[in-house]
């Protein structure tokens, strides 16, 4: 038997995966028109920030687009837009990255942590309608990895209690459900373009709205609360300076333009992964709904349970696949159990009720799991190349198995 890479044999890969991010002589000849055009942030002529929102919205099959200057902004703003003030409630899943929580927290709402489905680690339908209380006001679906969130039923539940959907898709840029692209499925959508998203500008976001009454909301915040036909030093909306700058526009269009090819990579080779993993006992990818026609990919996680492989740790298990040459991570810990979010939801609420805050922990076992022994992550890199170079993850893990079972 081949001895593993960790223990002295011979990596199953030696050579690297897709360098990130891609880009080549348009993202440089768009920086230099920038630069020589003198507009560098927004104008009171079209530019081509107003074009990115356009072709961005046309993308996702929205009718607006509103450019920020990151994912966490974008949420911010949505929130702000919708009202959500002081004391409200925001339903959220316990698994995703802080911004989904802390956005809530910077308008004065209470993040609710709600578990997750152990199948797609997206929010779970049936804990959210349980979460639901007089005090709520919103529900943010955060489409993990680019895997897009029931959408059906978090609008059915949101129509049934009146409340607001704001999807979180900083990871699923270009996904759909049920042939809609994900984005303008709630009454808004936002999207990252921090440096490791399928679409790159360093920095960058935007939010997506079929509503133009919400559109021309978000608008002004994020324009130091001006409105569109106003003086320039009239605010007539409490706002604030989220501006996306030309030089990203710049990028973002012209990382546009090999958006549609590097999806269809990461989709071929995401399913083309899935299909493999999914014989191997103990190392099972996430499931995908039929309802999902096309996803972001921007993770491949999977799910590992140790008593398939003699009850080896995650930890161990990942060292050794690490030492085969396949990059991976352990992805989240719980969004309750973060000394920020811990801190600033126990100001708030004291700051609300005049008394200390001694809650628990929400009762979200599933997520517990995920982030603790179970979800093992593979960054969007790894399928942007060829049906060999996702054969090596494959070989790899096998490898890991022949050794650790035999």
């Amino acid at each position: 038997m081949e001895k593993l890479a960790i223990q002295g044999g011979n990596p199953v890969r030696v050579k690297p995966f897709q360098n990130w991010p891609v880009w080549d002589e348009r993202e440089e000849q768009a920086l230099i028109n920038v630069l020589h055009s003198g507009i560098w942030g927004v104008s009171a002529e079209e530019g081509l920030i107003d074009c990115f929102e356009r072709e961005y919205a046309l993308v996702h099959q929205a009718k607006y687009g509103r450019c920020v200057f990151n994912g966490t902004a974008a949420l911010e703003v949505s929130l702000r837009a919708i009202n959500i003030d002081y004391g409200d409630e925001v339903i959220v899943p316990a698994y995703t990255f802080m911004a989904t929580a802390t956005a809530c927290l910077m308008v004065g709402a209470i993040p609710v942590f709600v578990d997750i489905d152990p199948n797609t680690y997206n929010l779970d339908p049936d804990k959210v309608e349980a979460a639901i209380s007089p005090r709520t006001r919103a529900i943010i679906p955060v489409h993990i990895g680019g895997n897009p969130a029931d959408m059906d039923r978090m609008t059915e539940i949101a129509k049934k209690y009146h409340l607001w959907v704001i999807e979180d898709a900083c990871q699923a840029h270009g996904a759909a459900w049920k042939g809609q692209r994900v984005g303008a499925i709630g009454d808004l959508g936002c999207f990252s373009f921090q440096s490791s998203k399928n679409i790159n500008a360093g920095e960058g976001g935007i939010i997506l709205t079929d509503n133009e009454e919400l559109a021309e909301l978000c608008w002004s915040i994020l324009n130091c609360g001006r409105v569109r036909e106003g003086e320039w030093y009239q605010h007539e909306v409490l706002g604030g300076n989220f501006r996306m700058t030309g030089w990203q526009a710049a990028i973002l269009l012209a990382q546009l333009t090999r958006f549609d090819e590097l999806a269809r990579r990461r989709e071929e080779n995401g399913l083309y992964l899935a299909e493999c993993l999914a014989q191997v006992d103990g190392f099972q990818p996430l499931t995908r709904d039929p309802r999902v026609t096309q996803h972001g990919y921007h993770l491949f996680i999977c799910r590992y349970d140790s008593s398939a492989f003699n009850g080896l740790p995650r930890h161990a298990f990942m060292e050794a696949l690490q030492a085969e040459g396949i990059p991976c991570s352990e992805g989240y810990v719980p969004l309750y159990r973060m000394k920020a979010i811990q801190d600033g939801t126990r100001r708030l609420k004291r700051f609300l009720t005049g008394k200390e805050s001694t809650e628990p922990y929400p009762d979200c076992p599933v997520t517990e799991k995920a982030c603790y022994s179970e979800g093992i992550w593979f960054a969007q890199t790894i399928l942007l190349g060829t049906r060999s170079d996702v054969d090596d993850i494959v070989s790899a893990v096998m490898k890991i198995m022949r050794n650790i079972c035999s």
